[in-house]
């Protein structure tokens, strides 16, 4: 399959549905993709400084909780990859739980295409335990576009979710859009700001109390093109949201007798 096949293919295959990335996995995704006979294992820990108390519709609280989520990306070829994650979650008194695990395929415009700016599409479906989201077969589909200008990088993720099961499952389409802009201080040290949010339906946006919207400035190391460091503070900008999250991203590039792009 060519890459404007299955970017199509992917892209009507999810139009009708998606899901959120939640406090597991908070990142705004490049529109790079792991090279053939590559894997990435990438860990993901986010702790909710200050969050949700109390026990919501049966979902379990968010304060205190850390989050860990074990992300596995796999090249297929110059223009795909595939990804599963392993997420789960510890609190006092809960001790470690699992949380569940997605599957996302993601493909990209190839470099030769020499299009002005890097374009990806992102696909993830998943299943979660209703302790922690009553929504709990979801399926997310994530356009992702991103720009190196000099020093500068910019990247969108304007993200549509569906609920396959769960009591969200007549509201449609959901939108929550991430995006990030970020300045090279140096050849190993980039700082700059995240942005994660969740209007609601598409068609019906949340009132803005109801509204899901996080504010993260970040710090990226690029150390060696083999590892992936990121770190943050999140600070929620609605009632609805959790309101000082902590997160981090350690990841690590393995190559299986293929050189990786730089």
């Amino acid at each position: 399959m060519k890459p404007l096949t299955a970017l199509l293919f992917i892209g009507f295959a999810s139009a009708s549905v998606a899901h959120a990335q939640g406090n597991y996995e908070i990142q705004v995704y490049g529109s790079e993709t792991q090279a053939p006979r590559t894997t990435m294992l990438e860990l993901h820990s986010n702790f909710t400084a200050v969050g949700q108390k109390n026990f919501v519709d049966g979902e379990s609280p968010t304060h205190h909780a850390l989050h860990e989520t074990i992300e596995i990306t796999q090249g297929l070829n110059s223009w795909s990859e595939v990804g599963f994650y392993i997420f789960t979650s510890s609190r006092n008194g809960n001790g470690v739980q699992w949380v569940g695990n997605h599957i996302r395929p993601r493909v990209r415009v190839p470099e030769s295409w020499h299009w002005p700016v890097g374009v990806s599409l992102s696909t993830e479906v998943g299943y979660q335990r209703a302790f922690f989201d009553k929504n709990t077969w979801t399926w997310e589909i994530r356009p992702i576009v991103d720009k190196q200008i000099g020093r500068w990088y910019l990247a969108t993720n304007p993200a549509l979710e569906r609920t396959w099961h769960g009591p969200d499952v007549n509201l449609g389409l959901d939108f929550a859009p991430a995006a990030k802009i970020s300045y090279n201080f140096t050849r190993h040290v980039a700082g700059g700001i995240e942005y994660y949010a969740d209007y609601g339906s598409l068609t019906s946006p949340a009132s803005l109390h109801y509204q899901q919207q996080q504010v993260f400035p970040a710090i990226d190391l690029d150390v060696s093109p083999k590892w992936e460091i990121n770190f943050g503070v999140g600070v929620g900008a609605t009632a609805s949201t959790d309101h000082w999250i902590v997160k981090g991203i350690l990841g690590r590039r393995f190559d299986w007798g293929h050189r990786a792009r730089p």
